[in-house]
């Protein structure tokens, strides 16, 4: 039987299961054991199992305007409980330190004041929304759900590549990983401790209750979806349903009185949290655009009143710029007095003038990226560029620094992938999700292990061809909480339903495809 490891080749890159010298490591161990024994037909075959499983269940993503079941790659990858307790608390800490930097930014500045970063940095943001300045939240959580982009270096070291504090997505998958991969190799799961992942929708609704206007001591929860034409339409609808709360459209809301409401077959009902999966553009027609079918108007005066909260906050991607990324280190000295457990990319700011003329100098070595960018689009991979795209970078580049950064090629770390009917080396990230309910800041253990399949690749979106991985934390698991008596856990979405409203649906699908969350990877992230 010929093995599955059969020529696996070695590469340049860290590989996270065997060790280049024919080791496979601790972490790895059982896994690496398990797969060797299985064929590559009968490898395939679960892989099949997978995929059949995702399109039944509808877990798809949008990939050149077809709908494909999300790529499951069948070996998971694999963290020990000592690497994870390393990377869960520098998550946390940076998610800290950007909840302080967004409530500065939208109030007092100080570190503008004290020159930790310019002024003309915040202002100058595509993302900054002047409207929310102002707004505090009801608890002072921003940054509800985040999702914080790593790699693996080629030492094997964990670096943050990218914040994602807006409409962070791409968790359906890590719950939908794991119930497809616990049943496809339930062997693995009796042998291992696995860090458990099924709690996140009560985290997540516990984090949005506590976030609820002051006064309000039984909040009504809703998840707001830009509409079925959204690629991450399944996670939206998933969230909904196993947080037991409403899935609404921005049709089905209304502001009088100076309160959010949602039409029910019951009548009216007030809301009090938002879960928004809308962009802040096309929240509030009222207070952005006003030609968005996606939102409600009114929505912005009634946070500004303290009625309702919008969970994540409006004006947090001024926290996502590239540019901003660049600071948070000094951020986490400034605001919390620490020093980061997670190290950034290394990372040219285009602005200062000689580093924009090294950067011009280096071109076809580096990786460029627009400071707003997401989903991998606009980004350029020197090396992989032709002579034209470098010479049209090098036009936008000296026009528009701001709108720009730079880093070195980094060889992502490598997890071996289902390829035809042998396992290969390909690049992986790592997405994390935290949630903040006001007291903690819980990470989610594992998180969206993003898999590029095509060979030498580097950019893992979906959007560009990716694929994903379960993401195995070892060790440490708790006991689930023990439920009261009489209490249960909600599992579907309760029984009323919003009316819909009628509109143009051409003008519907045509904003509901220009969300950021549409194009920003994962289908979604």
């Amino acid at each position: 039987m010929a093995d599955v490891f059969d020529d696996y080749p070695p590469g340049a890159a860290w590989d996270e299961m065997l060790d280049g010298v024919g080791g496979v490591r601790p972490a790895y161990e059982h896994v690496h054991s398990s797969l060797s024994q299985l064929s590559a037909a009968e490898l395939r075959a679960r892989a099949d199992t997978l995929a059949r499983s995702y399109l039944a269940q509808g877990v798809t993503f949008d990939f050149a305007g077809e709908e494909r079941p999300f790529p499951l790659d069948v070996a998971p990858r694999v963290l020990t409980g000592a690497e994870w307790d390393h990377v869960a608390p520098g998550v946390s800490q940076r998610v800290r330190a950007l909840e302080a930097f967004l409530a500065d930014v939208y109030g007092p500045q100080k570190a503008v004041a004290d020159g930790v970063v310019p002024r003309g940095l915040v202002v100058s943001s595509t993302h900054f929304h002047r409207a929310a300045r102002g707004i505090q939240p009801p608890n002072g959580v921003r940054v509800h759900v985040s999702g914080i982009d790593l790699v693996r270096d080629e030492v094997g070291g964990f670096r943050v590549l990218e914040d994602n504090v807006r409409v962070p997505s791409g968790v359906s998958y890590v719950l939908s990983n794991r119930r497809a991969m616990a049943q496809t190799f339930p062997e693995l799961f009796a042998a291992l401790r696995i860090r458990p992942v099924q709690d996140y929708p009560r985290r997540l609704l516990a984090a949005l209750t506590a976030a609820a206007p002051h006064g309000v001591d039984d909040p009504t929860v809703v998840v707001l979806t830009p509409g079925v034409y959204n690629s991450a339409y399944f996670e939206h609808s998933l969230l909904a349903r196993s947080m037991g709360v409403e899935l609404v459209e921005g049709r089905d809301l209304f502001c009088a009185g100076g309160r959010v409401w949602m039409r029910t077959t019951q009548g009216r009902r007030r809301v009090d949290v938002i879960y928004r999966r809308v962009d802040d553009e096309y929240l509030d027609p009222v207070a952005f655009r006003s030609d968005s079918l996606l939102g409600s108007p009114g929505l912005m005066t009634c946070a500004r009143a303290g009625t309702v909260t919008i969970a994540n906050a409006v004006g947090n991607g001024v926290a996502d710029d590239k540019l901003v990324y660049t600071y948070v280190p000094d951020l986490i000295r400034y605001y919390l007095g620490e020093e980061p457990v997670l190290a950034n990319v290394d990372t040219w700011r285009l602005e200062d003038p000689g580093a924009l003329e090294e950067v011009l100098d280096r071109l076809d070595e580096l990786v460029v990226k627009p400071v707003d960018g997401s989903g991998g689009k606009g980004l350029v991979v020197g090396p992989s560029a032709s002579r034209a795209e470098l010479a049209a970078l090098r036009d936008r580049l000296v026009a528009d620094p701001r709108g720009w950064i730079a880093q070195p090629v980094v060889q992502l770390s490598t997890v071996p992938t289902l390829i035809e009917d042998r396992l290969r080396p390909r690049h992986v990230d790592l997405r994390p999700f935290a949630v903040n309910d006001g007291d903690s800041v819980w990470v989610l253990p594992g998180g969206l292990t993003r898999v590029a399949l095509p060979e030498g690749q580097l950019v893992v979106n979906s959007s560009q061809g990716g694929g994903s991985k379960d993401t195995w934390v070892l060790g440490g698991a708790l006991p689930r909480r023990a439920q009261p008596a009489g209490e249960t856990t909600p599992q579907t979405v309760p029984a009323s339903s919003s009316v819909p409203i009628d509109a143009n649906p051409h003008d519907l699908r045509a904003q509901v495809m220009q969300q950021q969350q549409a194009q920003d990877g994962v289908g979604t992230c």
